[in-house]
């Protein structure tokens, strides 16, 4: 089952749309030139020798309270099934490969999948890889997995091992962190398995609890089997079984697929429409997927034209914006926080009002209170790492002697302006410990560097990611990009500061931020914004000074 691979390109989407990226002059892939997605590929699937670059994991078998499927005939085979090679594409662009293969090792199934993606953002070329492997018993018990993933300066490696108590412990960098692994969740083999159980039988359909280790998020999979179908490859028309896929989680509220699997059980192609785009993943020969990927530009597809220009955006009190879907089908998930109103019709469109709030004075630091939202906004986490030396060590030197939380948040926004000296496009999504070493990066990396710098002066902050008013930005004007701040909890409410408008001469936060989704700082939490970033726009907008 390849439904990770569609929810990976999702959560690069999303980063890409909202954060720095890197410009990487050279990918990882082969030399040899091929055809892009525009002409005829019509190799059936190669089975080479040579094996994808995947890091060996030395996981050992442990027993969890999981039930595992039982197939006997399914469990007791010893061959593994080879290299598979998928080209993804983005609105019928090749936009680049995925290789996945499964090795059978005595009572231990081990699922590697290695993602390259090439995208363009403003001009800048974003190239962003992974490689994943998922550890799991022959009958379908989940052990571990590990995933490296190179999304800016440097690649971030997560280890997660599930041990006797069916606990989950995530490993990246110096962070270490203990979860509950999912009840009943399954991996890459236990999802095959059961796929296998079902067969492609007509009417036939099963449901499970999925996990995926790129965004350490288990989601709610439903499959329904259905006819057979006339299916293009890439220029083959071949009779494939469609299976229709439906992912849902707390944090995406639903994500469609239509899948084609062969008689074999195969995966030869999945459809995925998501923010307004169609993902593909077309299984080709090794040449192909391996091959040249067309120059994709994402940033201003996504960007959302303002029914008016806003002028003097600093001195508005709020802005009012009447929202209406442009899919039928989309369900719009705004968030009511304690600035930003939230009204919400019967037909599903909505009326969002958002205030400039000024920060109180009289608070001290560090935070003291009990609010649950807060203390977690105190902790050091994988992309926010507070309580590193060099996080610690530039909060005491924004802040000094202040024990106003509203004057530290205030120096420390004005810091970060100052701190991050290269403000282009050719950073990747990086960690604040990162930022702080390279002093790169665009709105993402002031982001996570402002919070961390905050939670480590003892201010509880958050990452808040959505689209943003600009009156010009590269080569678009008048309108709204995606764009990442930093929250801040003051006294008993949550306050905005935003570090890369204050540097881009902006003044900071104001009204013109619509906020889509906050969190922690990792980048699993855009994941929040999935179903509306792309399926709405702005119809009409009222500003009070």
């Amino acid at each position: 089952m390849k439904k990770t691979i569609s929810l990976f390109i999702c959560f690069i989407l999303l980063i890409s749309i909202v954060s720095g990226c890197k410009n990487k002059s050279d990918s990882e892939q082969p030399k040899e030139p091929n055809t892009t997605t525009k002409n005829i590929e019509s190799s059936k699937l190669a089975t080479p020798a040579s094996k994808p670059i995947i890091a060996e994991d030395k996981t050992e078998s442990v027993q969890i309270d999981t039930k595992p499927i039982t197939m006997e005939s399914l469990a007791d085979e010893d061959e593994s099934d080879g290299i598979e090679y998928f080209a993804l594409l983005m609105d019928s662009h090749k936009i680049g490969y995925a290789v996945e293969e499964r090795v059978v090792d005595g009572d231990i199934v081990k699922t590697s999948i290695e993602m390259n993606l090439t995208l363009s953002r403003v001009g800048v070329t974003i190239n962003v890889t992974t490689k994943s492997s998922s550890t799991e018993t022959k009958d379908g018990k989940p052990l571990g997995f590990e995933i490296v993933q190179d999304l800016g300066l440097i690649a971030t490696k997560t280890v997660g091992t599930i041990n006797e108590d069916g606990k989950l412990i995530v490993t990246s960098g110096q962070n270490i962190n203990e979860m509950d692994w999912p009840e009943g969740a399954l991996m890459s083999e236990g999802m095959r398995l059961l796929h296998c159980k079902t067969g492609l039988k007509e009417g036939a359909s099963y449901k499970a609890k999925m996990f995926e280790p790129s965004t350490l998020t288990a989601f709610d999979v439903e499959v329904n089997v259905g006819a057979k179908q006339q299916v293009d490859l890439l220029g083959r028309v071949v009779e494939l079984t469609e299976l229709k896929t439906t992912a849902t989680s707390e944090a995406v509220a639903e994500l469609n697929a239509d899948e084609y699997y062969d008689d074999d059980l195969k995966l030869q192609k999945s459809v995925t429409p998501v923010m307004g785009m169609v993902i593909e993943q077309v299984a080709c020969s090794k040449e192909f997927a391996l091959g040249k990927n067309d120059v994709y530009e994402i940033v201003d597809k996504m960007f959302l034209a303002s029914p008016q220009p806003i002028d003097n955006i600093n001195s508005v009190k709020s802005i009012t914006y009447h929202i209406t879907k442009t899919n039928p089908e989309a369900d719009l998930q705004f968030l009511s926080t304690d600035n930003q109103k939230v009204q919400k019709s019967s037909n599903g469109d909505i009326v969002l009002t958002i205030e400039k709030a000024e920060l109180p004075k009289g608070i001290t630091i560090p935070y003291k209170g009990s609010d649950k939202d807060a203390l977690e906004a105190l902790r050091s986490s994988r992309f926010v790492e507070s309580d590193e030396k060099i996080i610690k060590d530039l909060a005491k030197k924004a802040i000094g002697n202040t024990k106003d939380a509203s004057e530290a948040a205030r120096k420390i926004e004005s810091f970060v302006a100052d701190y991050i000296d290269d403000k282009s496009l050719s950073v990747g999504y990086a960690s604040a410990a990162e930022v702080a070493k390279s002093k790169q990066g665009d709105c993402s990396e002031h982001a996570v560097l402002t919070a961390a710098l905050c939670r480590a002066a003892g201010i509880p902050a958050q990452v808040a990611t959505g689209v943003v008013y600009v009156s010009q930005w590269q080569n678009l004007s008048n309108g709204f990009g995606g764009h990442a701040w930093t929250r801040v909890y003051i006294g008993d409410k949550w306050y905005n500061i935003d570090a890369a408008f204050k540097s881009a001469g902006f003044g900071g936060y104001d009204p013109g931020h619509i906020t889509l989704a906050f969190g922690n700082g990792d980048p699993e939490g855009f994941l929040n914004i999935v179903n509306t970033l792309g399926q709405f726009k702005i119809e009409k907008i009222e500003i009070k000074k």
